[in-house]
């Protein structure tokens, strides 16, 4: 186990021992991250939909921006670890290099990943590329997703790939791919690495657990590999078999009940929110079944899928499935909270439980729904719906991929993981979850129409903006450019601004686990002038059952 700060990592169920015992002594990865991947001919209007949720303790991030540039022959690039900071080495530079606004480029190209960990002896440590620092060098220097598979395992061929095994999504304005990759063991300098296109009318997603498996070897047009890809596995001895029948996943990263229950879980909740029937994998997502049938790694959904489809599945706790989280268990505690303290593993009287582990989580630092299109002109078509905290507590603002200035709520001079700011969206908007948290059923409905109010204005907003940006892109691309960063921005600060009232808003009206009475938003007052007079809701009735059932008589009135 490597105990270092990295996120989107699973732990192997071999592991969990020694996990739960030096968890205290180290900061270990969380079963974090995921992505979820539509083809053109599976979304509503044509577009290419990807998204990433960053999941990690303690990570405080905003929105990246790399501009483009030019650089001189023998310039060097010195790269860190992208959640660590620690400095690794240097690269030389790409003579051009692209504009970055988060992890979207002005090509449109965007990239996600997540950790499924693997075996561990083939990470290189000496290194010079982490996964962060090859997503965003990657960025800058491929306008596709092809060219950006063939950036990224060039660069970690020649300069070393530090991390453990990794899923990427690479997704540009025509073409959706998933790659993975893993190091040759310390000091190789090289990787073995496959990928795979997504079928156009397909649905993917990957959250920490391998999922390539069988991968179609004469296929040169949808899937590539590195010519190691199997003869390492050979030359290891971890398979003996024909090379038809080698699956990735299999002999790098095989799933046990943790890949499975905590990461491919997440990717059924997906799959079966666009499905007739997928409960025949439920027994793959549950792990427990050695011999359950092996989830697919794509589908062809039942409806065609929009970007609030996606937003609204990034927001998943398992609702309405056989994983759902027990609203009325002590865990959740009075007020239905659909979230469970970290790890995820605990210990009582000697045996192992577990809580289960959703795509919407209180880990995440940020979270966004990339959409590509390629009928527009290229710095229009692609927009970043962005937001800085779990995303079923945010607003998803847009951010477009030709954009050159953060707003300043999403790169706050001052603010970092320890250090709060009222101007900064990540902690603001922290600031309203945690509020939210531990009285779920009772806050959340306020949160989720402020934030489903804010999002439908963006979306009706949408055409008009972009209409008005194609007139003008025509004779001054560059005035174009500059009104939708301004729309942007406006947009992400209006949302701070708006959260800044929510979190005054919450406090006020549930002070002291009660409500006070509000009229049109307003809160009511009495004639003489002072608040009304406080609403006190007592337990909600699931919870009121639970408590009767584990006290007894002990709070049981006397008869009269």
């Amino acid at each position: 186990m490597r105990h270092t700060s990295k996120h989107c990592a699973r732990l192997s169920g071999a592991l969990i021992f020694v996990a739960l015992l030096v968890q205290t002594l180290f900061p270990l990865r969380s079963h974090a991250c995921t992505n979820l991947i539509v083809g053109k001919k599976a979304s509503v209007n044509g577009s290419v939909i990807c998204s990433y949720n960053a999941d990690d303790y303690g990570m405080f991030l905003g929105l990246a921006h790399y501009p483009a540039g030019t650089h001189a022959k023998g310039e060097m690039r010195q790269v860190y670890g992208w959640d660590n900071h620690v400095y690794h080495g240097q690269i030389p530079e790409a003579p051009a290099t692209y504009n970055v606004i988060g992890n979207i480029n002005e090509y449109q190209l965007t990239i996600g990943e997540t950790t499924y960990g693997g075996r561990e002896e083939m990470i290189d440590s000496t290194g010079i590329l982490d996964y962060g620092s090859l997503i965003y060098i990657t960025l800058q220097r491929s306008r596709t997703a092809r060219e950006a598979i063939k950036v990224m395992t060039t660069l970690a061929n020649t300069y070393g790939f530090n991390s453990s095994g990794e899923t990427f999504t690479l997704c540009d304005p025509n073409e959706a791919w998933i790659m993975e990759m893993m190091g040759c063991g310390p000091g190789s300098k090289k990787v073995v690495w496959v990928a795979m296109r997504i079928p156009d009318n397909a649905i993917c997603g990957h959250a920490n657990q391998s999922r390539i498996g069988k991968f179609n070897q004469h296929d040169k047009q949808n899937v590539l590999f590195s010519p190691n890809a199997i003869t390492f596995a050979r030359s290891k001895g971890w398979f003996t078999g024909k090379d038809a029948d080698f699956s990735w996943k299999q002999v790098y990263a095989a799933p046990d009940f943790s890949g499975r229950r905590f990461c491919d879980a997440r990717v059924w909740s997906f799959f079966n929110r666009f499905s007739d029937d997928f409960s025949r994998y439920l027994p793959w997502a549950l792990g427990k079944d050695a011999e359950a049938e092996e989830m697919p790694l794509w589908i062809v959904p039942n409806r065609k899928l929009s970007v609030q489809d996606v937003q609204a599945a990034m927001r998943d706790h398992y609702e309405g499935t056989p994983l759902a989280i027990d609203s009325t268990d002590v865990g959740s505690g009075i007020w239905q909270m659909p979230y469970r303290p970290t790890p995820l593993f605990y210990e009582v009287d000697g045996k192992r439980y577990f809580n289960e582990r959703p795509i919407s989580t209180q880990q995440a630092a940020f979270a966004f729904v990339s959409e590509m299109r390629a009928w527009l002109p290229r710095e229009i078509g692609g927009v970043l719906w962005f937001g800085n905290d779990d995303g079923n507590m945010v607003a998803y603002t847009p951010v477009y991929c030709g954009n050159t200035v953060q707003p300043e709520c999403y790169n706050t001079p001052g603010a970092d993981a320890v250090t709060f700011s009222n101007r900064n969206a990540f902690w603001v908007c922290n600031w309203v979850s945690n509020m939210v948290y531990p009285r779920y059923a009772q806050l959340f409905p306020t949160l989720r129409a402020v934030r489903d109010s804010l999002e439908q204005s963006y979306f009706a907003q949408q055409p008009e903006v972009e209409r008005r940006a194609q007139a003008l892109y025509a004779t001054n691309k560059a005035a174009a450019l500059q009104q939708l960063n301004d729309y942007s921005n406006e947009q992400a600060q209006r949302m701070l601004e708006r959260w800044n009232q929510l979190a005054v808003y919450l406090i006020v009206k549930y002070n002291d686990m009660v409500e006070k009475p509000t009229k049109d938003g307003q809160f009511l007052r009495t004639k003489a002038g002072v608040g009304a007079r406080t609403k006190r809701m007592g337990f909600p009735a699931p919870f009121a059952k639970k408590l009767v059932d584990e006290a007894g008589d002990r709070y049981r009135m006397p008869q009269q």
